[in-house]
């Protein structure tokens, strides 16, 4: 897949060869409140082939121990302007990235690239589903 670097941007990485997640890095170094979401901007973009989407999602290690989180985003295969990330700091402490800190992960997913129909009814469901929605299945 095709990466444009921006200028001040790193090239993303993967830490291991069979990571689903690219790692994306901060080119600047900034502090998040608790509470508080800022806008980064990560000087990187993509050729990301027809049929797929990158999907945004936080780092685990950042979300788990500092509460910081990426509340996901949607990279379709015609943008390739920069990527931005918005970041927010769901914990009890400050937390600062330095330039060039992982800040999220991008993973690469097929997508079902399908005609929209308008009809006046829905077929029914196999699972007998249909209407029932949020929480009807239970705890």
């Amino acid at each position: 897949m095709n990466v444009k670097v921006f200028d001040g941007g790193y090239m993303p990485r993967r830490a291991h060869f069979d990571d689903a997640g690219i790692d994306l890095l901060t080119p600047e170094g900034f502090t998040l409140r608790p509470g508080e979401s800022r806008v980064v901007d990560l000087k990187v973009g993509f050729e990301i082939p027809v049929g797929y989407f990158g999907k945004l999602e936080s780092k685990s290690g950042l979300n788990v121990n500092h509460g910081v989180i990426c509340p996901g985003g949607v990279i379709d295969s015609g943008f390739r302007g920069s990527v931005k990330v918005r970041m927010l700091n769901t914990g009890y402490t400050d937390y600062t990235f330095m330039r060039g800190d992982k800040v999220v992960q991008m993973v690469v997913i097929p997508v079902l690239l399908a005609d929209l129909n308008e009809v006046d009814e829905l077929t029914p469901s196999e699972s007998g589903r249909d209407n029932s929605g949020y929480g009807s299945t239970g705890r």
